[in-house]
């Protein structure tokens, strides 16, 4: 059976929009998953399931989650290959940039329209950068970034796609801890 690592977008923010691990474990389960693991509680899930389309084991667990939770929850999937690559792509990222003072990585449903993706990555300047690759959008933010403002380039919204980051600590974690 596949293995899957999936993102849930907005949890855990503010008072109405709770999901605790447990709960998120437990739908999860729920959707016919085994073996579920969960990092931090910021909606980071493992999980093995006999679907083996995307799309369907990204609705089974929206189903899922928000029956458990009241609301709806996006979720995002990736293969264990596909988020090695994103972290793969995190490192490289990270390493050409002695003056990065932050990596997010926006983890994307959909691959973003190329014309998107290309006026995106224009908006970079000699401080702060955008790379998009696939389905991953990288924040590279230098010199003179705003403490707590994570997205200067509102990238969610520029490619009409439903995302949601994680920073680069977590995606490499990630990466290495469950998909070797």
């Amino acid at each position: 059976m596949p293995t899957y690592v999936a993102f849930l977008r907005a949890i855990n923010l503010g008072p109405r929009r709770k999901f605790a691990k447990a709960d998120i474990v437990a739908a999860t389960e729920a959707a016919g998953a085994t073996d579920v693991l969960t990092h931090i509680n910021t909606g980071n899930v493992r999980l093995t399931t006999s679907l083996r389309s995307r799309a369907k084991v990204e609705a089974s667990l929206e189903k899922a989650y928000a029956e458990r939770a009241g609301f709806e929850v996006p979720t995002i999937v990736y293969t264990p290959a596909e988020l090695t690559a994103i972290a793969d792509d995190a490192r490289e990222l990270t390493a050409s940039r002695a003056d990065l003072e932050r990596h997010y990585v926006y983890l994307l449903k959909d691959e973003p329209d190329p014309a998107l993706a290309a006026a995106l990555e224009a908006r970079g300047d000699a401080a702060n950068g955008v790379v998009v690759r696939h389905r991953a959008v990288h924040l590279l933010l230098g010199p003179g970034y705003g403490a707590g403002g994570v997205d200067p380039f509102k990238c969610e919204k520029a490619l009409q796609v439903v995302a949601t980051n994680r920073n680069f600590n977590v995606v490499t974690t990630l990466a290495d801890k469950w998909c070797s």
